[in-house]
């Protein structure tokens, strides 16, 4: 099983440019485009993701790589379009932690088995949890926002972006690991949470990082931690969650899948043009840019990750009480 000090190496790795011989020619995708599914609306993380991958795919594999948005149930929908295209090699999907590891395991009717129908291909990216607050809540750092919510059980409120999202998860740990009495608020997606958390609506909000760093860097928000292993190089002040001593980490990921019926050969083939892109300085520096981490990895590593982090959140939304069904 891939652990997270297993996935450090992995990243270390990614960020090392290495000789390109040939993709090898035991398997061939048919002729025509490659589609790249994004599991959600244009313009967010995962998008901004996707699209440079898919110029870095497109130029490895000498393909026309065109990226489609299929949001809908928390990236099910786009993943299920992927899962139940033709076999050839020419639907990928970038799917995130919600969609294969997340909504199985919190009781979510699933159009697809994951176990059965999703082919891993590569673990493409992590993506911390920034934890934020709005300039009103007079909290300056994870000791003090516990303390005032020890101090005012059940009037604090954090948003996320729905119901078993990352944000959601991130939350319901951070609550069990520093026994806080805070209230759940989900909103149909992040950008209407961090609306309202800026408005003081809410008190504060896990979420990825892209989506409230304009807001961080307008001083409309205020940082408090990263849900996250390592520092941000973007936020380089704001200490992890476990520096400020309560260990919760919540990466949000994205990962490269297809159809499980996709030939072997052409699945291998798959996952070498990705590692490569994911090796590409200019995809590296666009990720950071962005507070993304690019990982890669073999298919199995990233089939025991799924299972790792499917073990881990299920276990945190039972704990929660949390169902999608």
């Amino acid at each position: 099983m891939t652990t997270r000090r297993q996935l450090a190496g992995l990243i270390a790795a990614a960020a090392i440019p290495l000789a390109r011989p040939a993709l090898a020619q035991s398997a061939r995708i048919p002729d025509g485009p490659i589609r790249l599914v994004v599991p959600f609306p244009p313009g967010g993380p995962n998008d901004l993701v996707a699209r440079v991958l898919g110029q870095k795919l497109g130029a490895i594999l000498e393909r026309n790589v065109v990226v489609e948005n299929r949001s809908g149930a928390g990236g099910v929908i786009g993943t299920d379009n992927v899962v139940k295209s033709a076999p050839d090699g020419r639907s990928l999907c970038l799917t995130s932690a919600g969609a294969i590891a997340i909504s199985p395991v919190l009781g979510a009717p699933m159009p697809f088995d994951v176990a059965k129908d999703v082919a891993p291909i590569t673990l493409v990216a992590l993506m911390p949890e920034l934890l934020a607050v709005p300039p009103s809540l007079p909290v300056n750092s994870v000791a003090e926002l516990v303390d005032y919510a020890k101090k005012n059980p059940g009037k604090v409120n954090y948003g996320s972006s729905g119901i078993g999202s990352m944000p959601h998860l991130a939350g319901e740990a951070f609550r069990a690991a520093a026994g806080i009495d805070i209230t759940h608020v989900p909103y149909r997606g992040a950008a209407p949470a961090v609306t309202d958390l800026i408005a003081g609506q809410v008190q504060m909000m896990f979420a990825d990082m892209p989506a409230m760093m304009s807001q961080v860097q307008g001083n409309a928000l205020r940082p408090i931690a990263l849900a996250s292993g390592e520092r941000s190089p973007l936020l380089p002040q704001t200490p992890t969650m476990a520096e400020a001593g309560v260990p919760v980490v919540a990466d949000n990921w994205y990962g490269l899948v297809t159809s499980s019926k996709v030939p072997a050969p052409i699945q291998a083939l798959l996952q070498e043009a990705a590692a490569r892109a994911l090796r590409d300085p200019d995809l590296v520096k666009a990720y950071a840019e962005q507070g993304a981490r690019p990982v890669g990895g073999t298919q199995a590593e990233f089939r025991d990750f799924i299972v790792a982090e499917s073990a881990r959140w299920g276990e945190v939304g039972r704990r929660a009480n949390i169902r999608m069904d």
